[in-house]
């Protein structure tokens, strides 16, 4: 599959994003209520969790009307707590609906399968797999909601401005306010199903504060932030592809750089004594390499002794470098058999730490079994990219195994991602769809028929 082919409808995704978003994120950083899109893409999530423990998955029509009813009443909660003389911030208030909204949403995915992993997919988002009928129907909600805000402009400009001279000319401002944030919740409620969280706030906020802090004109921040929401987004991702990352939290790591480096910018443009602004950015370059080589430093001399840089640990881990040995991976299960201990020893330790364990097991066939033994898709995924090395039609039978009939749309994401990887071509496999939807089923005969030749 090309690079273009993998990452044009992702793009155009971001593309309809960037269009609302910085709109949006102008009125949101002249309200001053920086978090109520945090607060906002937080409490859709939590519709779609809550959903999600009726048996409703994610990315379906049900999940979204969940999610909208949860956003609307958020809305109303922000429009009523705004007050004309208020003792309390109003962003105390979405401060702390954003963390009753992220507890329950942690307490509630608790109880649900593979809740980590529903949480992972509600925070990045799945824009890698997003469709056309997905952008269209973005384009157009969006497009309507802009238009809605363009005939009302006025009100909704001057409350954002200048919300005393909006009391004073009578308007109802908490009306208003109720009909912004619900178009504002209907927008996010749309984004949060491809983007997730994270990045739907970035694209709301760092756009708009290079906009802001460039022009006081309107249209002027308006034409910055499409512009630079363009370019990073195709920057990141044409990182993420390059370098294997992940596509959302890429693209919010190349806004955080880009905004670092207009902030620099204009400190040194905007300095009475530019030569001078620039040697300080200098020093504060070299001092946060310094800072950064002492860190590495240090995590090497506080590193146990046994581990190598290289993260080549002899402890715990060593036993497992030969199948025979995988027994004694746990001493506290002297009596299981081999792959009963490497799906105890894979469980016990977080994500970060399974491809250094798996990396030190050479025994295919002890995979294979752990494989058989276990019926939970992360630890399969995780065996099968390392049976991928060691036995490369057993880890594609794998993968095309958890394609065929994985419950959770993330692990068959990642299945077909290292698949594409060795073919160059997803056959038209829909991750996101279920695996016996009709487009679904010929995509995996093409595979199979893939895999059976090579």
């Amino acid at each position: 599959m090309s690079p273009w082919k993998l990452m044009m409808l992702p793009f155009m995704e971001c593309l309809v994003l960037v269009g609302i978003h910085s709109y949006l994120g102008i009125h949101v950083i002249k309200r001053k209520v920086i978090f109520v899109d945090l607060a906002l893409a937080q409490i859709a999530a939590l519709g779609t969790i809550v959903a999600f423990l009726f048996g409703i998955h994610p990315q379906t029509p049900g999940a979204y009307v969940f999610s909208l009813l949860f956003t609307f009443i958020g809305a109303a909660v922000f429009s009523l707590t705004r007050l004309r003389d208020e003792r309390i911030p109003q962003e105390a208030v979405i401060g702390l609906v954003y963390a009753l909204a992220a507890a329950v949403a942690i307490l509630i995915i608790d109880r649900a399968p593979h809740g980590a992993e529903h949480i992972k997919e509600v925070l990045t988002g799945s824009i890698l797999w997003v469709k056309w009928q997905t952008v269209v129907i973005a384009a157009v909600v969006y497009a309507a909601v802009g238009i809605f805000h363009y005939v009302f402009r006025e009100r909704f400009l001057l409350i954002s401005n200048d919300p005393d001279e909006a009391y004073r000319r009578g308007i109802n401002v908490r009306l208003w306010d109720f009909l912004f944030y619900m178009s504002f919740g209907l927008v996010i409620t749309l984004s949060v199903n491809t983007a997730g969280v994270l990045l739907v706030f970035v694209f709301l906020v760092v756009p708009a504060i290079m906009a802001i802090s460039i022009t006081d004109r309107l249209m002027h921040q308006l034409l910055i932030g499409w512009f630079a929401g363009t370019l990073v987004s195709f920057v990141g991702l044409v990182a993420s592809y390059t370098f294997d990352f992940p596509s959302g939290p890429m693209v919010v790591s190349v806004y955080g750089a880009a905004l670092l480096l207009v902030a620099l910018v204009l400190f040194v443009i905007r300095s009475a004594r530019p030569g001078v602004a620039a040697g300080y950015v200098a020093a504060g370059i070299a001092t946060t390499a310094v800072i950064v080589i002492a860190f590495y430093m240090m995590g090497g001399f506080f590193s146990p002794a046994d581990c190598g840089h290289d993260h080549d640990c002899k402890g715990e881990t060593h036993s497992l470098g030969h199948g025979a040995d995988i027994s004694h991976a746990d001493h506290h299960h002297d009596d299981a058999t081999p792959e009963a201990s490497l799906i105890d020893k894979l469980s016990a330790v977080d994500i970060t730490q399974r491809a250094g364990i798996l990396k030190e097991v050479t025994d295919a066939a002890a995979i294979n079994k752990a494989i058989a033994t276990t019926d939970d898709e992360e630890l399969r995924v995780a065996m099968a990219m390392r049976l991928l090395t060691l036995d490369p039609p057993s880890g594609r039978a794998v993968l095309l195994e958890i394609m065929k009939s994985g419950e959770i749309p993330l692990f068959r994401h990642e299945a077909m991602t290292a698949l594409v990887k060795s073919s160059g071509n997803d056959f038209g496999y829909a991750p996101m769809d279920e695996p016996d939807s009709q487009g679904n089923l010929e995509a995996l005969v093409k595979w199979n028929t893939w895999n059976s030749g090579k």
